[in-house]
């Protein structure tokens, strides 16, 4: 029984447990987003589904031997067929940071039902709020392509994230009291995740233009792997550290983790502008100039039929209500799920997404994508009633004990979620014609993660309107059943994707 989870890439969160049930493994994210783990199903978190097109491409490259490390001619050990030179290093342990900060989520979901006392609604709002910079990736390009800072427009940027990531932490280990200071601190630290998964985004951009397509899918896989790796680790001992040590200790030992990224910056192979290409970067008119052409690029690209009305599905596929504060206070408040045991249940659904990745990528891949949204929406829907038996207690009278039902729950949604998700990554990729693809794909991500917010508020408001709070949870099963049914609302919009032939005419016509 997993709430879920981006992604995200994401939002702080991310870079958030548990979407509709189609997207249950994959609201972390951020996760994103990012951080290639997914949150119990059942456990308030990012919204990141911030994915993005390297989680996509790293699967779908043939991998024989890819996590063996080996010495290459050039001296430096290689991983997934990479290199590991200092700059690529530098890549792979951000990366790695980026997934290895979920060992506060549910340090935060419990902070903010057992220290502040909130309701489910309130912490659902949180939640959203702390979503909102992974809303506006593309503008974190703008800034660190166009204003370097001390001469770097990549390591001056990642060692300052890194700074702000351990400074928001740090608050939340040390002076927070109220929901309000915890809702800017988490916000702070969303906000430092996806400045820095930009800014190592455009740098494996740079890495990968004009190498082969088996190249550029070996260094996707180090990336992947990289922040998989981070999550599975952040899985396990999340749990136990709440148990052992309270939420302030996770707090504060998350506090060193955004440091790392920091301090690896100065790895990065960057050379520095001279004084005469600085001023040039920085000059007011030369950076309003270069804006606005990428702006009216974007513009120019979004507004077509094509690319918005798919965009539009994106977003409304993502904005259906979720229950999943809810569930949260339900567990931990009515069935007494300790924080040791919901990590466990993040252990297995962080390694069931990797599983979810690798069935679409070897069953699912070729199938057109409007019959896989409209099959893994039903069952999603479907399997999202799962719910209801836990809340009623019918799983013990068929003899399941609500931790097992929960583990066995959290393994299933959680398969199906991710595969659910992938071919949004698809879509995506597919709408974005050359010459714009990271800026279009950044930007449709960004409306993906708007949808997710929505989605979070909408159920945070069905939440207040039908009483369900901390202790009552009569109007729960109404909740859920509205909120899986809702994931049902998109599907007659399915026209609005591109049909397959048309797509493979737009492939065939952009090579």
């Amino acid at each position: 029984m997993a709430s879920g989870s981006s992604a995200g890439r994401e939002p702080y969160d991310e870079e958030a447990a548990s979407r509709r049930p189609l997207e249950l493994a994959v609201r972390d994210s951020a996760s994103d987003h990012r951080s290639g783990n997914i949150m119990p199903r059942y456990q308030v978190g990012s919204n990141k589904v911030d994915t993005s097109k390297k989680n996509l491409e790293a699967w779908h490259k043939k991998q024989s031997g890819a996590g063996d490390i080996r010495k290459s001619k050039s001296g430096y050990f290689t991983a997934f067929g990479v290199d590991l030179s200092p700059d690529n290093m530098a890549v792979a342990i951000v990366y790695f940071v980026q997934g290895v900060l979920g060992l506060a989520r549910l340090a935060v979901s419990f902070y903010l039902k057992d220290d502040l006392h909130l309701d489910p609604a309130e912490t659902a709002v949180i939640s959203g709020f702390s979503s909102l910079p992974w809303l506006i990736k593309p503008i974190y390009g703008f800034i660190s392509d166009s204003i370097p800072l001390f001469g770097y427009r990549r390591r001056s940027y990642l060692i300052l994230s890194g700074f702000l990531g351990a400074f928001s932490w740090s608050l939340m280990a040390t002076a927070v009291d109220s929901k309000y200071g915890a809702a800017f601190s988490i916000l702070l630290g969303s906000l430092s995740v996806a400045f820095s998964d930009v800014v190592v985004d455009s740098m494996v951009v740079e890495r990968a233009r004009g190498e082969s397509q088996s190249t550029s899918g070996s260094l996707q896989s180090l990336c992947w792997g990289s922040s998989a790796f981070g999550g599975i680790v952040s899985a396990y001992f999340s749990g136990s550290l709440v148990d052992t040590y309270g939420v302030r200790f996770v707090f504060g030992v998350t506090a060193f983790l955004p440091l790392m990224t920091s301090a690896v910056a100065v790895l990065v192979n960057e050379r520095r502008l001279t004084p005469g290409e600085h001023a040039m970067s920085v000059s007011g008119s030369g950076f309003i100039e270069s804006s606005t052409q990428h702006i009216k690029q974007l513009w120019t690209s979004v507004k077509q039929p094509n690319i918005f009305l798919p965009t539009l599905f994106i977003f409304l596929w993502q904005a259906t209500p979720h229950s999943e504060s809810a569930m949260f206070f339900f567990i931990t408040n009515k069935l007494g799920f300790t924080p040791e045991f919901l990590g466990r249940v993040k252990l297995v659904t962080s390694i069931a997404s990797l599983l979810g990745v690798g069935i679409y990528n070897y069953f699912l891949k070729a199938v057109h994508l409007r019959k896989i949204f409209f099959v893994t929406t039903i069952i999603g829907s479907a399997l999202g009633m799962t719910q209801v038996l836990l809340v009623t207690g019918l799983n013990r009278q068929f003899g399941i004990s609500d931790e097992w039902f929960s583990i066995g729950d959290s393994l299933i949604i959680t398969v199906l979620g991710q595969a659910a998700f992938m071919p949004v990554l698809v879509l995506a990729a597919k709408l974005c014609p050359p010459g714009m693809e990271a800026t279009l794909f950044a930007t449709l991500m960004s409306v993906s993660n708007a949808g997710s917010v929505t989605g979070g508020l909408v159920g945070a408001a069905l939440t207040k309107l039908l009483g369900v709070t901390r202790e009552s949870f009569g109007n729960l099963p109404l909740l859920i059943i509205i909120c899986n049914l809702s994931s049902l609302l998109p599907l007659p919009l399915l026209g609005l994707l591109p049909d397959e032939e048309d797509s493979d005419n737009e492939e065939t016509k952009h090579s």
